[in-house]
């Protein structure tokens, strides 16, 4: 739980998160979340694999790009916690 909560505890990875979720089809290209978040891709690359890590959201490499998306339900363990 603490390493999901680590995750979500950056304003940067709410955001991802907040995007990731609006994106048509539920997932999004980095190239894509760049620009909202104003940050360099490295930056934002290193967010998403914090992410990943933590379990909350999947990725997947299309050509030179990886996308990603919320892993169904990986949210709702953080959401009996918190209540």
């Amino acid at each position: 739980m603490s390493r999901l909560l680590k995750a979500v505890a950056d304003p940067t990875r709410l955001q991802l998160i907040s995007l990731i979720k609006a994106a048509p089809g539920g997932e999004a290209c980095v190239c894509d979340l760049t620009e909202p978040l104003g940050l360099r891709q490295p930056t934002v690359s290193h967010h998403l694999k914090v992410l990943v890590e933590a379990g909350l959201v999947s990725r997947e490499r299309r050509a030179t790009w990886m996308w990603y998306a919320l892993i169904p339900g990986a949210l709702d363990s953080l959401s009996r916690f918190l209540r």
